[in-house]
């Protein structure tokens, strides 16, 4: 029964199709057949040889390209739940406080915004099982709360000025998956929407985002993708489709054989085809974000603002296995309009591949745009004939440094440790009423609340209880962002991420600079199509 489950796993490894090439893989699967069978039969142990077939798969496709992997069933799941956009559960967000899970927001529409749980519950119970003082994780909650649509969990909530527990039966139901974290208007024309990855719901919350801000008078947008790592590529086609013109080439993919080109072009009217459009990347935007700004940039369609994008332009097919199990194989490379590979080179081995970030921060590209260098051979045009650059990744029209005053090793200490969750938390808890009070709607907070010397001090006292060594040319280089972050973190637990975005955005460089573009007369010496 192994080898034959082997065989056919190693078939459609190597995607044979017809008899010379199944002769040809028979050799080699017959070779890994007997390696099984030896193993089995006559090594001096017992051994486990589905944990040895699943290693072996592994190794295998490490050997190919970065992106090439083998997933458990487990792990295929975990992968694709937050491109499917729903789970079944309770619909919480919840933060692990002093070995308490604390209810930090409740998604709307939900059943436990349903039946009145609030942000700054303390869950002391789910079952029959106590949940304090037991060093519980995130994912121990999660197994707990989460299970099958239609199905109950009972949970004991403490509430601050309830001396009695609070018991709640809660009906699971499915739970959506947002992916668009942020949708406002950044001043009376501009619209700024922030879209966190590409899930099979994205393409309609864009429309119902495009909605909601023309109906604010939007005239011109800002697409954040900035961290984005990506998702489905019919998504970002479906997101093309908004702003780009009717039947315009989005991206095409090219595989080994001559003739695998395919060409994916916009096939509808879109909400969003005439106006200023300016999209937001880094180095930590990828796949599907690159296959947008790079469109974007390629068609002249607008400005493409921040550093240069990380460079994943690798098409992966999925192929199952029998028992739930897959291998994401890659089968062809992305291409933006003008003809750039998306992907970044990966010769040098996986290892170096993953540390091209770090070694891209050590030679300045992160700070200094002169630090760039392209040769002639990665020049394209747009359809306007600007030049752009391959060579992997998107290259964006206007640079922007990476503010350093939020990279240190005392903020990284702190975010390690989940410092400004703490503390946040507990500011929460123990000041809502006052919150609630003082500031019944974001627009006063936003202009009113301040994070004054007494509430910093205290945030790196609840730091140095942590054992986290202060470091005061760190923190003086950092007391600006850290301010903002502590009152950005407050507004997400009081309002959720649409709030804390407004917050954290009032410094942001690259949304400075684009608010800057769209007063200036950029687009038309560009000669983009707005």
């Amino acid at each position: 029964m192994l080898r034959g489950a082997l065989l056919s796993a190693f078939l459609i490894l190597f995607s044979l199709e017809g008899l010379q090439a199944q002769r040809y893989a028979s050799k080699e699967t017959e070779k890994f057949d007997y390696l099984m069978y030896f193993l089995t039969n006559n090594y001096v142990d017992s051994v486990d040889t589905h944990a040895l077939t699943e290693d072996g798969f592994r190794a295998i496709l490490k050997k190919l390209d970065p992106h090439s992997i083998y997933l458990t069933r487990e792990e295929l799941k975990e992968m694709d739940e937050p491109l499917v956009g729903n789970f079944d559960g309770v619909g919480i967000q919840f933060n692990i406080l002093d070995d308490t899970i604390v209810v930090v927001n409740t998604i709307v529409g939900g059943p436990s915004e349903k039946l009145g749980i609030l942000a700054g519950d303390k869950i002391v119970r789910i079952g029959d099982e106590v949940m304090t003082n037991m060093k519980i994780k995130n994912k121990d909650v999660m197994t707990r709360l989460r299970g099958p649509r239609g199905t109950v969990v009972k949970v004991g909530i403490y509430r601050k000025g309830i001396k009695d527990l609070l018991d709640f039966t809660i009906t699971r139901d499915k739970i959506p998956l947002t992916s668009i974290d942020a949708t406002y208007m950044a001043d009376q024309e501009t619209g700024y929407v922030k879209l966190s990855r590409f899930s099979a719901t994205s393409g309609q919350e864009f429309v119902e985002a495009l909605n909601k801000l023309k109906a604010m008078g939007m005239k011109n947008l800002i697409l954040d993708l900035a961290g984005n790592g990506g998702g489905y590529l019919q998504t970002a086609i479906d997101i093309c489709d908004q702003a780009l013109p009717d039947k315009s080439l989005v991206v095409y993919t090219q595989g080994k054989a001559a003739n695998s080109r395919v060409d994916y072009h916009s096939t509808s009217k879109g909400m969003f085809e005439k106006g200023k459009l300016i999209v937001l990347i880094d180095e930590g935007s990828a796949s599907a974000s690159e296959i947008v700004s790079g469109a974007v940039q390629d068609l002249d369609r607008g400005i493409v603002i921040g550093r240069r994008s990380f460079g994943k332009g690798l098409v992966q097919n999925s192929f199952p296995f029998p028992d739930g199990s897959a291998m994401r194989l890659t089968t062809a490379r992305y291409y933006t309009p003008s003809g750039r590979c998306i992907q970044k080179p990966y010769s040098e081995g996986v290892d170096d591949y993953y540390n091209d970030l770090n070694e891209r921060y050590k030679h300045g590209e992160f700070t200094n745009k002169d630090s760039i260098h392209f040769s002639d051979s990665l020049k394209y045009y747009t359809i306007g004939k600007r030049l752009v650059y391959g060579g992997g990744g998107i290259m964006p029209d206007i640079f922007i440094p990476l503010d350093t005053s939020e990279n240190s090793k005392y903020l990284n200490d702190v975010y390690r440790n989940g410092i400004f969750n703490k503390f946040t938390l507990k500011y929460v808890d123990q000041h809502r009423a006052e919150l609630n009070t003082l500031y019944p709607e974001f627009k006063s907070f936003a202009t009113k609340f301040v994070v004054n010397d007494q509430m910093l001090n205290e945030f790196f006292e609840t730091a140095d209880a942590e054992g986290i060594k202060r470091n005061e040319e760190e923190i003086k280089r950092s007391t600006m962002f850290i301010r903002r972050q502590l009152k950005a973190i407050i507004a997400n637990q009081l309002w959720g991420t649409n709030e804390y975005y407004q917050v954290v955005n009032e410094n942001n460089p690259m949304l400075k600079e684009a608010m800057r573009q769209m007063k200036s007369d950029s687009f038309k010496k560009m000669k983009l199509s707005y």
